[in-house]
């Protein structure tokens, strides 16, 4: 049966050629490990995963253990990070499909600890990585909490320290001072960390605006110095966007981030369809409560697409979706599953015609492109939420 035609594409090829220039901008400082969390942020997990990891990803970054347990269905032979840590009750069935959990609370080291003992695990079997919190405040353990955690592994745990790791909150700051206040931190956790005779293989730090801003090498060396190597976590650029810095850099924005800005390709287009297009008088109100009213003779088209879609509701009055081409302003409020345009200076416009949401179209009068910066922008939002709140309904495809 055909499906209501609201949908997203996925291309798999640029995904592809996105992390591989990714991991061209990291070598050789640093190996990545692809963010595909949050159903790949909104790009569908099933499409995504498989194909980063056939372009060459040896490691995947998920939100949670159910994310991972489907990763591993797609993945079998990927390592599976599980960025959000684990929740009580989760250890048993992270270390069952082999994912590799990150840790900072006690509770979550006693958990795994008391798990991998349940199934006879040896010691020093079980991967995790520790989070460090410098400055976010948000996940991670303190420098207070630092000594209790590293009692938690040793020779007869059958915990493995395999990394550190910690985020890079403000990399997208142009003049990258908090972000050499976390080096310096962290530098600090791995002295304390080595005086505990204890060793981690991998240095997990930084994310899309860390690796374009070129801090592979930085990172790289923090790594050397504590005999560890560097692992780099991109996410917006792999799905072909280059985070924007603030402030702006001018001339002095580094040559990675502007060949990033030439070399990266979005990977989603949606889309959906015009249902019909009728003539309204001049004086006829549009949408939910009338906040739109024809000046003058109107031609518009009702599409397949709504905010329960994901297409946010204050657009209303104010975006503009692509038909044949060309910008057609939304008019009126957006509904739970319509919306409707302007397509009085557009001719031809017909049900079944193609409307772009997000991504671009061609027409007779040449191409227009609408991005996730544009919605963000219009919405007082980031890309990463404009993504993401594609709903689940709204069919993905492999294009």
């Amino acid at each position: 049966m055909p499906m209501r035609p609201c949908w997203v594409e996925i291309r798999t090829r640029t995904l592809e050629e996105n992390f591989r220039f990714l991991a061209s901008l990291a070598a050789p400082h640093a190996e990545l490990l692809a963010i595909v969390k949050c159903n790949a942020y909104g790009h569908s997990l099933a499409i995504c995963a498989p194909a980063v990891a056939g372009a060459g990803a040896n490691w995947l970054g998920v939100t949670s253990v159910e994310e991972g347990i489907a990763a591993r269905a797609l993945c079998p032979k990927a390592r599976i990070l599980v960025i959000g840590g684990l929740f009580p009750g989760q250890a048993a069935a992270a270390i069952q499909f082999q994912l590799t959990p990150v840790v900072w609370e006690l509770w979550q080291l006693d958990d795994l600890r008391a798990a991998a003992r349940d199934c006879g695990a040896p010691p020093e079997s079980l991967p995790v990585h520790l989070e460090i919190d410098t400055g976010m405040s948000r996940q991670g353990a303190s420098l207070d909490q630092l000594a209790a955690v590293l009692t938690r592994f040793g020779p007869s745990s059958p915990l493995r320290l395999e990394a550190v790791m910690t985020h890079l909150f403000a990399a997208d700051e142009a003049d990258g001072q908090v972000t050499r206040d976390q080096f310096a931190w962290l530098d600090e956790v791995l002295n304390r960390i080595s005086s505990a005779g204890l060793f981690a293989e991998w240095l997990n730090v930084g994310n899309s605006a860390a690796l374009l801003a070129g801090q592979a090498p930085t990172i790289a060396d923090l790594a050397a110095r504590h005999g560890m190597r560097a692992l780099l976590r991109p996410g917006l650029a792999l799905y072909g966007l280059a985070p924007e810095f603030d402030p702006p850099y001018s001339s002095s924005e580094p040559p990675s981030l502007h060949g990033a800005r030439a070399a990266l390709q979005p990977v989603l287009s949606w889309k959906a369809s015009v249902v019909g297009v009728r003539s309204i008088p001049a004086g006829a109100t549009v949408g939910y409560n009338g906040t739109f009213v024809a000046t003058e003779p109107m031609r518009v088209a009702l599409v397949s697409a709504g905010y329960g879609d994901g297409l946010d509701r204050a657009l209303g009055n104010r975006f503009s979706l692509l038909v044949r081409g060309q910008r057609a302003p939304i008019v009126g409020r957006i509904s739970m599953d319509q919306t409707v345009l302007d397509v009085t200076e557009i001719p031809g416009v017909q049900a079944g015609d193609e409307v772009t949401i997000l991504g671009s179209q061609s027409g007779d009068t040449g191409n227009e492109t609408i991005t996730a910066f544009d919605h963000a922008a219009a919405t007082n939002t980031i890309p990463w939420e404009v993504f993401t709140r594609i709903a689940p309904r709204v069919g993905r495809i492999q294009a």
